[in-house]
């Protein structure tokens, strides 16, 4: 019975190496379309806002829709459009008198299928019978980590040996994979989130729950504290260390990437022998004390190994957030879970921009704002403690 999913759960391993690409791909090309299209960097740069504030938007109208047209049809179209996204990129800056609006269009389609994916994946996963489903949960969410790491070494060589004028080319190949998993989809089995003739919790009902609030905060949290740091390491490492723009990426986002995937692969192959909740207990103060390190130690080579340490210990947060909200609420549905990607994606913008305002109000010292970022994981430690406590204390929907 559960070997039969074990293609649908492979497919949605595949779903989140997809999101990687349309996610970490075009930012590895901003100074590429600076050269040749002459667009002005502050637009180049407003294409990553752009994209999560599509994804956030996907994010809320998904609980519209995705049950009126089922999971598979979902999963089909958000592949097929992160694929079209992928080509159009490829043809719409020459097509269009504006190259930034042919930029930005494709930018748009590719968004709404990675916002897709990432309210779909996790309760197909969920739905899928499994020995243990928080060793499934972190597993798949280990993939989005070795998908950006893959994404940016592949396409480093790439451009190595073939240069980066070629860029077209190498996008066309990654929309492959997305464009294979939806014919994966349309034909693997598909569990059902919810026992036949029950529905899912309605938002308001979710917003009636202690418990949901305390799982929405840890997942804002949980993207802040993996965001607040690895969005500003290539940055950290440039500056303190006074390397190059790629040895910086290669120090700081793939070092943090890496751990963050091993933490993951880690839980996802012996989470039958961890209890996770001390997991997570661990991992969040592993997570403060990283944040100290990055922040107070002197040495800036110690400050560069403690956010690579942060890449480790945030690891479980977003896919363990999620696996105690679906054991927490097991009628939360279609809802549930876009609510908590909506709230781990404001997180993942979130805790950026609090480093960056911080770091302004004294200079621009990152230290600073990575110093005030603590708050993160300092409150999902809490978040785990209390929602331990209302989980014992109250009846489980």
């Amino acid at each position: 019975m559960k070997n039969q999913y074990r293609r649908t759960i492979m497919a949605c391993f595949v779903g989140y190496i997809v999101q990687a690409v349309v996610n970490n791909f075009v930012p590895l090309l901003f100074l590429t379309f600076q050269r040749t299209y002459d667009i002005p960097l502050s637009q180049i740069t407003m294409l990553v806002t752009f994209n999560f504030g599509i994804q956030l938007l996907v994010d809320l109208l998904s609980v519209g829709f995705v049950d009126k047209i089922g999971y598979r049809a979902s999963m089909v179209i958000a592949l097929i459009l992160s694929a079209a996204g992928l080509i159009l990129l490829t043809i719409l800056p020459e097509a269009l008198s504006s190259p930034f609006l042919g930029i930005l269009i494709a930018v748009m389609i590719y968004a709404i299928g990675g916002g897709l994916l990432e309210v779909l994946v996790s309760p197909v996963v969920e739905a899928c019978p499994s020995d243990n489903k928080e060793k499934a949960m972190s597993m798949l969410h280990s993939f989005y980590c070795w998908g950006h790491v893959g994404v940016v070494l592949l396409s480093t060589l790439f451009f190595s040996i073939f240069g980066i004028d070629n860029w077209k080319a190498l996008a066309a190949v990654w929309s492959l994979i997305p464009l294979y998993n939806a014919f994966v989809f349309v034909k693997v089995p598909m569990a059902e989130l919810m026992e036949e003739g029950e529905e899912g919790l309605r938002i308001r009902d979710l917003f009636g729950l202690k418990i949901f609030w305390v799982l929405l905060i840890m997942m804002i949290c949980a993207g802040a504290s993996e965001q607040a740091v690895s969005q500003w390491a290539s940055t950290f490492a440039e500056k303190g260390l006074g390397i190059s723009k790629t040895a910086g990426d290669l120090a700081g986002p793939m070092a943090f990437a890496i751990l963050m995937g091993t933490s993951r692969a880690f839980y996802g192959k012996y989470g039958d022998r961890i209890q996770l909740d001390k997991f997570m207990i661990y991992s969040s103060c592993l997570c403060i004390l990283s944040y100290l390190g990055i922040a107070l130690l002197p040495i800036p080579q110690l400050s560069l190994a403690a956010c690579a340490i942060c890449g480790l210990s945030v690891g479980i947060m977003w896919p363990g957030s999620f696996s105690k909200a679906a054991a927490a609420l097991p009628k939360g549905g279609t809802a549930m879970f876009a609510l908590l990607a909506l709230g781990g994606d404001v997180g993942c913008s979130g805790g950026p921009t609090v480093v960056g305002m911080v770091s302004s109000l004294y200079e621009d010292n990152l230290k600073m704002g990575i110093l005030a970022g603590i708050v993160f994981p300092v409150l999902l430690l809490a978040g785990i403690i209390l929602c331990r406590k209302l989980g014992s204390s109250s009846v489980r929907q």
